[in-house]
């Protein structure tokens, strides 16, 4: 894949991942308050919220690597996309369907993130 597309990606995917976020924070504020229970409803707005913030994060990446290609920055894209499926997602299925089986994938998802944000504070010391 070349480096045009890679910036791309990361750039296409912090849009979409930010436009889902705004569709989902308003879907839970207008429709699920009245039906979920408040901690449940909380759990899903944590989803929302970090969606944006690791959306915003995909964002630099794309910027970054614009300026400066890396495959560290590439790993750091996947890492924060991996997050939100795996944080943000299992944090709106359990809200959605009460499973708190789903709540043991969300640390998965914390780890991807942390391991994301590890490499872009490598790669900006290293280079």
């Amino acid at each position: 894949m070349s480096v045009q597309n890679t910036r791309s990606i990361w750039l296409a995917l912090a849009s979409l991942l930010g436009l889902l976020a705004v569709v989902l924070g308003a879907f839970g504020a207008h429709s699920l308050e009245k039906i979920l229970d408040p901690a449940l409803l909380k759990r899903y707005h944590t989803g929302v919220e970090y969606q944006f913030y690791h959306s915003l994060a995909l964002l630099g990446v794309g910027l970054w690597f614009k300026i400066a290609p890396s495959k560290l920055l590439s790993y750091a894209g996947l890492l924060f996309t991996l997050g939100i499926i795996l944080f943000s997602g299992s944090l709106y299925v359990y809200a959605l369907s009460g499973i708190k089986t789903f709540g043991m994938i969300t640390p998965l998802g914390g780890i991807a993130f942390i391991a994301g944000w590890a490499l872009m504070l490598y790669t900006a010391w290293t280079t």
